[in-house]
């Protein structure tokens, strides 16, 4: 009779510590998604900054293009058209995001 006290004393402790460690697993995984969540907003977080600087880059660029060509207004017309593509063409990204 002591032996099966024994054991089943043995049991008891090795399932009290199983479900100690599927809650603390659980508690894990619950941390784990939150940082998995903060991650995912700092990762759009950067990519709105990279478009954010992309389109300062390109406005830059057209400006440097308007200085170098301020005599020839055909040309400029032309950039100036080209960009208000490449806005529509982003504006159009955007709204079907």
């Amino acid at each position: 009779m002591f032996g099966f006290e024994t054991t089943l004393s043995g049991i008891d402790f090795k399932v009290r510590k199983l479900i100690e460690r599927c809650h603390a697993t659980e508690r894990e995984m619950v941390e784990e998604k939150q940082k998995n969540q903060e991650l995912l907003k700092t990762i759009e977080e950067q990519k709105e900054t990279i478009k954010s600087l992309e389109e300062q880059n390109k406005i830059l660029k057209l400006r440097n293009t308007l200085e170098a060509t301020k005599g020839d207004s055909a040309e400029v017309k032309l950039k100036i058209n080209q960009l208000i593509r490449e806005i529509d063409r982003s504006i159009d990204l955007l709204t079907k995001m």
